[in-house]
């Protein structure tokens, strides 16, 4: 269920004026709304879920043939690509970068140049 959340929570701009449906072997997903006591992590879940628009199809373990093969599938290529971390914080700092002009975004410039009227300046 975290994974869920986690999914929506995340993808939040791209889902909340869709309709999505989640397919998932977690049964009492679909209960969720109409528990009437909760803890405090659950009701933050629930209330972060309330805004999105979506459908929860209960999908059993047997029949949900892609997680299945994901799981098993063997992964050839573990130690050939060094793990990078994912950072969050690159668009923030590259628009502050560009609001001070700072030298090391000239791209930036040609970038929107071309976007703008297709042309950049040399």
């Amino acid at each position: 269920m975290l994974a869920v959340v986690y999914a929506f929570e995340k993808f939040r701009s791209y889902l909340i004026m869709n309709k999505s449906i989640v397919y998932t072997d977690h049964s009492a997903l679909k209960y969720l709304f109409a528990k009437k006591d909760a803890k405090a992590r659950l009701l933050r879940w629930i209330l972060l879920l309330q805004e999105f628009d979506f459908k929860v199809i209960d999908t059993r373990g047997a029949k949900n043939y892609a997680a299945d093969h994901l799981s098993r599938l063997e992964n050839t290529y573990e130690n050939v690509f060094d793990p990078k971390e994912i950072n969050e914080a690159f668009l923030l700092e590259t628009l502050s970068k560009i609001a001070r002009n700072d030298p090391s975004t000239p791209w930036y410039a040609d970038l929107a140049n071309y976007h703008a009227g297709n042309f950049i300046i040399k």
